[in-house]
């Protein structure tokens, strides 16, 4: 589902630096992959070129079989509409929406309005146990609450793949080991792909593969 070629990445300047250095790295269909590594060890960079949102400066980015890096502007955002869904550390929650429009807004961009649309994100709400706050604005929620609001919204069209940034940065162990739980639970049941990134080893121990990023480059570890 996600394929990395020998890719590298530079950040020009009067410091130039590289980030990513020959990186490679295949993750199939239905899986949680973490990327662990510390602050400015490049696994944000990572995820914005699976993103399409930064290109690579050699090597090839394929995500559900589309070469990202040779997509046009207009044709990566409609790319990332319909196929990827986003998680962040910030929640991202619209605070003038309630839950239900909040995880509602991913189909109305995409035109899909009516029943259907409407029995898709009443689904989700239950699936991640907020179907009792669908009416709730987010000022109402916790953190723990708010991040499962942004787990439905990333799901709710159906994407292929889910990109977690550090989404349990801003909650208590608690609440972090409960959100990744159910991402991956929610991952699996609906056959998407995830890929976090992460600085923390309790978060990553919760996907199905781990692989630490540091500048000398990637490789899959056991983290428990």
């Amino acid at each position: 589902m996600i394929r990395l070629a020998n890719v590298t990445k530079r950040f020009p300047g009067p410091r130039p630096r590289t980030v990513l250095h020959d990186i490679s790295l295949d993750i199939p269909r239905g899986e949680l992959v973490a990327i662990l590594g510390e602050s400015g060890s490049g696994k944000s960079t990572l995820l914005n070129l699976i993103a399409g949102l930064e290109r690579a400066d050699s090597g090839s980015v394929v995500v559900a079989g589309v070469e990202v890096g040779q997509l046009g502007d207009d044709a990566l955002t409609a790319f990332r509409r319909t196929n990827i869904g986003f998680v962040f550390q910030a929640f991202h929650v619209l605070p003038y929406l309630t839950v239900v429009q909040n995880v509602a807004l991913p189909l109305a961009l995409l035109g899909q309005q009516g029943e259907a649309a409407t029995q898709r994100v009443e689904a989700l709400l239950t699936a991640v146990g907020l179907a009792d706050r669908a009416a709730s604005m987010p000022r109402e929620l916790s953190g723990g609450e708010m991040q499962r609001v942004a787990i439905a919204r990333a799901l709710v069209h159906r994407p292929a793949i889910v990109l977690a940034d550090e989404p349990t940065g801003n909650l208590d162990p608690d609440s972090a080991s409960g959100v990744i739980g159910l991402l991956r639970e929610q991952l699996h049941a609906e056959g998407a792909t995830g890929v976090l990134v992460t600085h923390s080893r309790a978060a990553a121990a919760r996907a199905d593969r781990v692989y630490v990023l540091t500048a000398t480059g990637l490789a899959e570890a056991t983290v428990e």
